[in-house]
């Protein structure tokens, strides 16, 4: 039986040669032939190879980063350094104010007291730190955190390689230091002054700072119970104040040559081997311009000066200039026969050997 039923056609018959319209429909269909390939946008392919390159990149730091050691943090403002936190911050197990282990940028304190020394004063502080300094890092970690003071030796630079190599060695062992950028001597102690407690400022957010000399004998613990007062003035100066007459003979000693600024007596000031200002009048320091501040001959009156420009509350504390020991004395030395102790090396070590100096006990102030 045929597949298909052919209808016949009215149409003139054709030739066996011929098709017919049947014939086409068994004809077999053709297979499509493949579609012609397009080609892919240049900027495409552009993108395509950009982004795998960076993606390469990005794996390849990735990797480096996580190989190579962990760089040894330094804490400086500008160019001043504290060795201290420098070094603390090699272990992730010590810790300095942070709960976690680490480093705090700017650890908040009490009282930040900065013990001003020189190139020549190793002796000194060799002396200091067998008497009442801490004599190693942890030592003065412990100081730190038992008192809320944080004490640094400060000194600024010198061309002189020998002695930047002298006090490198003091760095490696204790670090200690506080390194400001200012060049060491002493006809520059005001511009020191002022580099230290910019320094301070930036790297330790205190209640108070405290600058003090390499060649006193210190009471870091009735320091602490002193900066710990109440007090109902924000802006604060302690001091042992004085006032006396402006030395304008050029042959003595503290010559003043800019003393017809002055006048003929002295405003009242703190004596310079140690005093404390509070963290607002730090604050005033430390974004004043170098050039915009002026600077006398003697750095305590220097500070006494900029005091007088601000509406400070001057401070007067005779435990802090005792010439002995006593139950209340906070800071001893020679006055007014030296600016500090006579012989520091020896004297520190003599009154650090006395009980009433180094084992009295700290009295509150409510019992003075």
């Amino acid at each position: 039986m045929p597949l298909f039923f052919h209808r016949q056609s009215s149409l003139p018959t054709t030739t066996a040669t011929s098709p017919s319209y049947s014939s086409k429909l068994l004809k077999p269909l053709k297979p499509n032939s493949a579609p012609v390939p397009t080609r892919t946008p240049l900027p495409i392919i552009v993108f395509s190879l950009v982004s795998l390159f960076i993606g390469l990149a990005g794996t390849i730091f990735a990797i480096t980063a996580l190989r190579r050691p962990t760089p040894i943090p330094v804490f400086r403002c500008g160019k001043s350094e504290d060795t201290f936190r420098a070094f603390y911050s090699l272990s992730t197990s010590r810790q300095l104010g942070d709960k976690n282990g680490g480093l705090v940028d700017r650890p908040k304190l009490l009282g930040f007291v900065g013990i001003q020394t020189g190139f020549g004063s190793a002796d000194r502080r060799a002396a200091l730190r067998s008497t009442w300094f801490p004599s190693d890092p942890d030592g003065l970690l412990r100081f730190e955190q038992a008192t809320g003071l944080a004490f640094r030796f400060v000194i600024g630079r010198s061309k002189d390689a020998k002695k930047m190599a002298g006090v490198q060695k003091e760095i490696d062992k204790y670090r200690d230091f506080l390194i400001i950028d200012v060049n060491e001597e002493y006809l520059n102690l005001p511009w020191k002054t002022l580099a230290f407690f910019k320094a301070a400022f930036q790297l330790f957010e205190a209640d108070y700072y405290v600058k003090a000399d390499d060649d006193i004998y210190l009471r870091p613990d009735r320091l602490a119970t002193l900066l710990a007062k109440e007090r109902t003035h924000s802006q604060t100066y302690i001091g042992c104040m004085k006032k006396g007459p402006v030395i304008t003979d050029p042959k003595m000693k503290w010559y003043e040559k800019s003393g017809h600024l002055i006048g003929n007596e002295y405003f009242r000031h703190a004596y310079g081997p140690i005093y404390v200002l509070s963290a607002e009048v730090v604050a005033s320091l430390a974004i004043a311009r170098n050039n915009s501040l002026r600077m006398f001959s003697n750095e305590d009156v220097t500070i006494g000066s900029w005091m007088l420009a601000m509406n400070v509350n001057h401070e007067d504390n005779r435990a802090l200039c005792d010439p002995r020991c006593t139950p209340i004395s906070i800071a001893v030395w020679d006055i007014p026969k030296c600016s500090g102790l006579c012989n520091p090396a020896s004297r520190l070590k003599e009154l650090h050997a006395m009980s009433m100096c180094s084992k009295s006990p700290t009295l509150r102030p409510g019992d003075r």
